[in-house]
């Protein structure tokens, strides 16, 4: 087994500087351990003009056999003889890369301390391996390397060369030659032989994920093939393979965002197993103004992020669909003192929100409510006491938000809908429970967070006609995605104020711009009602995420202008109690686009996303208004944006 790393030099740059990056002498040829045979480095040649290092794997059959933990990895399976007698000591596989990972240690650390200047320089590389082992041929070697930058040689093994009409071997010559770190290359060749291969000679435990996404820094996440790179390095595993794929989009946008991948995957807290699913919003111990959902289970925390706490702002619509903290969960109503218990005392019930946009549909439905409210307080009444404390539990904010979502989306007819942002999928939930919506999609930026919503909605038991309606996916609204264009309604629930300003414009562009769905409906938290919560220090958001939370008049400012800029009309809606002196705690917008509305195209300035989406607007947003309740919307011209 053979591969060899060639360099050419000047007589400033010479090319013996290769040793000095792969910490190997070219005077000496050295010999090191393996656990199934002998690597031996040698240098054929080492000259100022040109320098190349040989790498060479002696491959003892017998430890493979005895070290391999009896699963016969890359030899067949047909007989005793096999596991002695095949390709393993000749043909480049997971054996070599892993003597590479160990010989070349250093070097695909990038660390060279006698001349820390040369692991961060391009050098004219030439990487030769006579015999590779390629299950998918030529073709394949092609499209795993092309993209990384190589000119590729892949000439393919003929099975016997005096018979020629048996055909080629699945075996290639490759040549690769390019101007790169020497790093990066032992990086990709140490991920690359392996899966090429497709035949690893031991187990495939959980931590080969941090090794496949280690040596993937820098050229995996954008490759265009990382979803076979993944399954076949981690031996078609597909829980380890779901695991890598999900850290890698991470790692994409957070690339593309200049952020940490950290701050994309935090909409649930890690202070707990994560199969346990959070109890419904409406469920026991939920605060009485909790959040929009599996708030009640950190009642008091004020301040900390819940078990479904919002994914990072930089993810431009993270995970909404989950529990607010602060002041809306765990502090109480107002007059209650901030119970820590997550129900409300000493407060009176708080009447359910009317019709937010009254049509003849809706006064019909009304009417029915009406009825049925006068039947369930005579069953009330004949209940007695018991039965009257019951009724009066108050009704939780985040129950009340998905009511007016969901009568909003009714009211306008949708059946195809979109929750952007949908966090641990409570609207999912809320949504699939309704025949009327027979398409259901829930994106959110944190793998997390979908795992969550893909139990609590129980996806794998699902019969096949209700799994069909439903369909959970990652991305993030910070860039247009044509997986939502079409989509009768999208629905943005306590999202705008977990993006940072600056980037309101780029989840404009794609929600309204790109992805134009007949109905937008959208809600956020009325921070003048931030005075009626107790517990909530005067200055403070309701969730440590917020970036902002804007006030009615800065709210209907910013509605208005996305409306005019996209072509949308907009209404507006009071969810939750409507104070006469402050308003409601969250405010709704139903974005609508007329009947005969034309297409619009926005002139604007782009940035370029991650692989695979298209760039969103990058043009700066206005600022937010000031939190407090005395904050005005910031004077905008309402021309701004040119349209076509």
């Amino acid at each position: 087994m053979f591969l060899t790393i060639g360099t050419t030099g000047t007589p400033d740059r010479p090319a013996t500087d290769l040793g000095f990056l792969l910490h190997k002498h070219p005077d000496r040829a050295q010999a090191f351990s393996t656990s199934y045979g002998t690597a031996h480095v040698l240098y054929p040649e080492a000259s100022a003009g040109r320098c190349t290092a040989a790498l060479l794997l002696e491959v003892d059959p017998v430890a493979l056999v005895r070290r391999g933990r009896g699963r016969d990895r890359g030899a067949s399976p047909d007989g005793a003889l096999a596991q002695y007698v095949n390709d393993r000591p000749y043909a480049a596989s997971s054996l070599l890369a892993v003597a590479l990972g160990k010989v070349f240690a250093s070097a695909l650390k990038g660390r060279c301390e006698a001349r820390p200047e040369l692991p961060g320089r391009d050098l004219p590389l030439r990487i030769e391996v006579p015999a590779l082992s390629a299950r998918g041929g030529p073709a394949l070697v092609r499209r795993l390397f092309e993209p990384l930058g190589w000119a590729v040689s892949a000439e393919p093994v003929p099975l016997d060369d005096r018979f020629p009409e048996w055909g080629d071997s699945r075996y290639v010559r490759l040549v690769l030659e390019g101007e790169r770190q020497l790093a990066e290359v032992l990086r990709q060749l140490y991920v690359l032989l392996p899966v090429l291969d497709d035949a690893k000679h031991y187990w495939v435990a959980p931590d080969e994920v941090e090794k496949l996404l280690r040596s993937g820094a820098g050229w995996l996440p954008d490759h265009p093939e990382r979803e076979l790179i993944a399954g076949r390095y981690l031996a078609r595993r597909r829980g380890l393979a779901r695991q890598a794929l999900e850290r890698l989009a991470l790692a994409r946008l957070a690339e593309a965002d200049d952020s940490e991948p950290e701050e994309f995957d935090n909409a649930v807290v890690d202070d707990g197993p994560e199969d346990a699913v959070p109890e419904d919003a409406a469920g026991a111990g939920q605060a009485a103004a909790g959040g929009t959902g599996g708030a009640g289970g950190v009642a008091g925390l004020a301040g900390a992020p819940s078990a479904g706490a919002h994914t990072a702002g930089r993810s431009a619509g993270g995970s909404a669909g989950a529990g607010e903290i602060g002041a809306e969960a765990g502090v109480g109503e107002p007059g209650t003192g901030g119970a820590a218990s997550g129900a409300v005392t000493g407060a009176a019930p708080i009447p359910r929100p009317t019709a937010a946009f009254p049509t003849a549909a809706t006064a019909a439905t009304a009417a029915t409510a009406a009825t049925a409210a006068a039947a369930a307080t005579a069953a009330t009444a004949a209940t007695g006491a018991e039965g009257a404390t019951a009724a009066e539990r108050p009704v939780s904010l985040a129950v009340r938000r998905r009511e007016a979502i969901l009568a909003a989306l009714r009211d306008c007819g949708a059946a195809r809908v979109l929750d952007l942002g949908c966090g641990q999928g409570q609207l999912v939930a809320a949504l699939l429970s309704d025949p009327r919506f027979t398409e259901i999609v829930g994106m959110d930026v944190s793998p997390r967070a979908l795992r969550m919503a893909a139990r609590r909605l129980r996806l794998e038991r699902l019969g096949e006609r209700q799994a069909g309606r439903v369909r959970l996916i990652q991305g993030s609204l910070a860039y247009t995605d044509a997986r939502l264009r079409g989509y009768d309604a999208a629905v943005l629930s306590e999202v705008v104020e977990h993006v940072d300003p600056p980037r309101l414009p780029a989840l404009e562009h794609a929600v309204f711009g790109a992805a134009r769905p007949r109905t937008v409906v959208v809600t956020t938290p009325n921070a003048e009602y931030n005075v009626r919560w107790e517990s909530l220090p005067a200055g403070r958001h309701r969730h440590h995420d917020h970036r902002f939370e804007w006030d009615r008049a800065a709210f209907r400012a910013w509605a208005h202008r996305v409306a005019e800029r996209h072509g949308y009309e907009v209404a507006f809606a009071p969810v939750g109690p409507d104070d006469p002196e402050v308003g409601p705690p969250t405010q709704l917008a139903r974005f609508t686009l007329p009947a005969a509305a034309p297409e619009r195209t926005v002139r604007r300035a782009t940035a370029p996303g991650p692989a695979g989406t298209a760039p969103a607007s990058a043009a700066a947003a206005p600022a937010p208004a000031a939190t407090t309740p005395a904050s005005a919307a910031t004077a905008t011209n309402p021309k701004e944006a040119t349209t076509a």
